[in-house]
């Protein structure tokens, strides 16, 4: 019989609770008894064992997926092995996948019916796409934002990276794992508004005042 799956993908900024809905959809499909599988890309370290978990205290064991893991065959594999086709994979950070990555994703869709669900940011500090993202927005079936709220009330936008003075970082690495010390959920006239704040701080002329204040 042939099953018809879908490919989701659930984005947000840091902070939206995106983690914490794929946990509590976890332990619904449990509660339900459905046969489901959590997934994470390893290039997030900050836990050391294989588990998601949510800045709300809750946690739940996941299968890691590396960079040369083949998504597909992972699910195909399952069927040779255990007869099982999942019916639901629910996958954390997914913008940390590779574009190939999606695609198998949407190959576990389409050719054996499960059900794809992907949470994960959509830009990194500098606003620009992940390649995991990138793909969902691309191919994906169904496409939800998560929303959350600036603190001056707008919906955030923006994952700022900050320095230890809170100023926004502009220039490095485009994945650096961290948490609230090295990163803000904010607005996009926020953002705006803070880099045009740090650019005339910069530009200010050096004089015996700011070099020797009262």
């Amino acid at each position: 019989m042939y099953r018809k799956g879908k490919l989701y993908f659930r984005y947000g900024t840091m902070g939206s609770a995106k983690t914490a809905l794929l946990l509590t959809t976890a332990y619904n499909f449990e509660e339900r008894h459905m046969d489901y599988m959590c997934l994470k890309p390893v290039i997030d370290t900050r836990e050391s064992k294989n588990v998601i978990h949510s800045r709300i205290g809750i946690e739940r064991e996941c299968r890691w997926i590396y960079g040369s893991t083949d998504l597909y065959e992972m699910a195909v594999d399952l069927y040779r092995k255990e007869h099982r086709i999942v019916d639901w994979y629910l996958i954390d950070e997914a913008q940390f996948l590779t574009a190939r990555q999606v695609d198998q994703l949407a190959r576990v869709v389409d050719d054996l019916g499960s059900n794809v669900i992907c949470y994960g940011l959509r830009t990194d500090f500098k606003t620009n796409l992940f390649e995991g993202s990138r793909r969902l927005f691309e191919i994906a079936d169904t496409i939800d934002e998560i929303k959350s709220t600036c603190n001056c009330g707008h919906k955030t936008i923006v994952n700022a990276r900050i320095d230890a003075n809170g100023d926004f970082v502009e220039d490095g690495a485009q994945v650096e794992i961290g948490g609230d010390d090295r990163y803000v959920a904010v607005c996009r006239r926020c953002w705006r508004n803070k880099h045009i704040e740090q650019s005339s701080r910069a530009a200010l002329p050096l004089n015996d005042e700011t070099l020797f204040p009262v």
